[in-house]
């Protein structure tokens, strides 16, 4: 079956006067008359039956159906120059995208190699940093994928992955001398801490869980320490979704008990106001949301 397409041209007429929401400025980026665009919206507005823009004394305005198109559209455009690009710009490109190196090592690592796959003339570099240090503002780096709540001034930022906690720990002590069967057994457990200000204390009380003295246990500047402390048979973690779930997948950690607590915070895709038209950043936004998808769906 074929696609339901109106006419390409009118298309890209919408969307050019729909970015400037002025004819002048789209009939100058396409390179043909403002009466030519004009024609190829009344067509486009006839053939799907709505208005989709409405004049006001200072020039157009999207209606709702006009506002529902557009962003869809520009998408499409743009997948469609960085896919042309793809062909016929052999120039390599560099992206340097700034993250903290539990994520990197947690999650984003194993799922790189498809991005090197899709784009050969994008060659990544991902600078690790901490919370303290904002590498998008110092200009060293094109993205962040930072870890938060959002509220960050100045920039704009998608939110792509949601935190949540639950207690992890190697399989090893599951069949160890002290059992673990019921949340009561954790308190005959070590506990890890990580650096995060949403710990045990918060977990426990969700959890209903009392007569645990949550500040005992050691601690690591790192979740991926952490990680690696209770994967020896250490003690039991807070195992953070989506950090740890690549040990849980391979074994090296198990999730005893069904009980996880949303946190509030989560990852975000951190760039500059402008940083978005440059094709490089469009293709790995494209990408990362596109396993953020495929995470989410197989777990």
């Amino acid at each position: 079956m074929g696609r339901n397409l109106p006419n390409l041209n009118s298309i890209r007429a919408f969307e050019a006067v729909a970015r400037h929401l002025s004819i002048t400025n789209a009939a100058k980026e396409l390179n043909v008359t403002q009466a030519a665009v004009s024609h190829q919206i009344k067509g486009l507005e006839a053939q799907m039956g709505v208005m989709l823009f409405r004049r006001h004394n200072k020039g157009l305005l999207l209606t709702k159906e006009g506002q529902a198109m557009v962003q869809p559209m520009t998408n499409a455009f743009d997948m469609i120059a960085d896919a042309t690009n793809l062909i016929f710009n052999s120039e390599i490109q560099i992206l340097k995208v700034s993250m903290l190196s539990s994520f990197a090592t947690g999650w984003l690592m194993p799922r790189l190699a498809g991005f090197y796959a899709d784009y050969p003339n994008i060659d990544i570099r991902v600078m690790v940093t901490s919370k303290e240090f904002d590498l998008l503002k110092a200009g060293d780096v094109d993205l962040d994928l930072r870890y938060g709540d959002g509220k960050w001034p100045h920039v704009d930022s998608q939110k792509f992955l949601s935190e949540e906690i639950f207690p992890v720990c190697s399989p090893a002590l599951l069949k160890g001398d002290i059992p673990l069967k019921t949340l009561d057994d954790l308190s005959q457990h070590v506990l890890l801490h990580d650096n995060k200000d949403i710990g045990w204390k918060e977990w426990l009380d969700d959890a209903g869980i009392k007569g645990i003295d949550y500040s005992r246990g050691p601690g690591f500047s790192h979740a991926h320490l952490t990680l690696q402390a209770a994967a020896l048979g250490h003690g039991i973690a807070l195992g953070r979704m989506p950090l740890v779930s690549e040990s849980i997948k391979n074994g090296e950690l198990v999730k005893p008990f069904d009980i996880s607590l949303p946190t509030g915070m989560g990852y975000y895709l951190v760039n500059s106001n402008t940083a978005s038209e440059k094709s490089k950043i469009r293709a790995f936004t494209n990408w990362l949301m596109e396993e953020v998808r495929i995470f989410e769906q197989t777990g």
